[in-house]
């Protein structure tokens, strides 16, 4: 608040850097091991070009999570409604915002693309993470290796985006020596990323070293498949079982309220407001039925 009584609003960059801090200061208080993954983080270390970050990206230990979003909860944050439907897409984090906060915080308890279990997964990677001054405040970030791992299964789960292409392209041009290739793989390896990281490892590896690589798993085929909410509801419905499939039907063409807040917690649920979502929604899945058709014929 500024000294004649008005409140300051920050900005989001601002936000987001203080964000880090706050989280980085809770989770040291309560001794909950976390790290943070993307972000301005990434940017300081040359992992990513620059950019504004909208939200704070915390990785916590699975174990404890519920410890984690309690301690935000009694700071005011809230988390988001979330789409109910955890079928189509297992959830691997949950999102929180304030009321006085231009940001919000996603606290990730695993990572698409890791296929071995959180809690193995949170070890190796806390095992590869190090020290960096952000905001004031010292904060755990991943190393060279895990941050390029991290960033690089981000933008696997996208490929057709331009944004994605341009960050894997730019991922790669970092990835100079033969050194911080093995280092990427020893972690994919180690946390079940081998399949999902082929496409961007398989040309930055040795000869020597390329491993047998793995199938992937029906999720991250599904998130690859899926560029559209309704295809990825339309690829889960055709891979239930037959007793689960009208249950599954009906949700998908008439979605809960949370479905819609999940991607906008101002929007409109009114009668009114429910129609234009429903509007849009047929006119995207509409847009993209020529597609999906030619990719449920792979699912066969």
């Amino acid at each position: 608040m500024a000294d004649d009584g008005s409140v300051t609003q920050l900005s989001i960059s601002e936000g987001v850097l203080l964000g880090h801090a706050l989280v980085a200061r809770l989770a040291d208080g309560l001794g909950i091991r976390a790290f943070f993954i993307k972000g301005p983080a990434s940017v300081l270390q040359g992992l990513r070009q620059p950019k504004t970050s909208a939200d704070v990206d915390v990785f916590g230990d699975p174990a404890r999570l519920e410890q984690l979003l309690h301690g935000l909860r009694e700071r005011g944050w809230r988390e988001r409604p979330v789409d109910p439907d955890s079928r189509t897409f297992p959830k691997h984090s949950v999102t929180l915002d304030h009321p006085d906060w231009p940001c919000c915080i996603d606290v990730h308890f695993r990572f698409p693309g890791m296929e071995h279990p959180a809690a193995a997964c949170f070890e190796v990677m806390w095992a590869s993470t190090e020290v960096l001054e952000l905001a004031g405040q010292s904060v755990r970030v991943p190393s060279k290796g895990l941050g390029i791992l991290i960033l690089a299964l981000h933008a696997l789960r996208s490929p057709h985006l331009p944004a994605c292409r341009q960050e894997l392209e730019f991922l790669s041009d970092i990835t100079t020596h033969h050194s911080d290739a093995l280092a990427i793989l020893e972690v994919a390896t180690a946390t079940g990323s081998l399949a999902a990281m082929r496409p961007f490892l398989e040309n930055l590896l040795p000869h020597s070293a390329a491993p047998e690589w793995p199938e992937p798993s029906v999720e991250w085929r599904n998130r690859l498949m899926a560029r559209e909410p309704g295809s990825a509801r339309l690829v889960a419905i055709v891979q239930a079982p037959w007793r689960e499939k009208p249950g599954m039907l009906w949700r998908a063409v008439f979605p809960p309220d949370e479905a819609f807040l999940a991607g906008n917690i101002y929007a409109d649920t009114s009668l009114r407001g429910r129609l234009v979502h429903h509007r849009a929604r047929w006119a995207r899945f509409l847009r993209s039925a020529p597609r999906l058709v030619r990719d449920l014929r792979g699912l066969r």
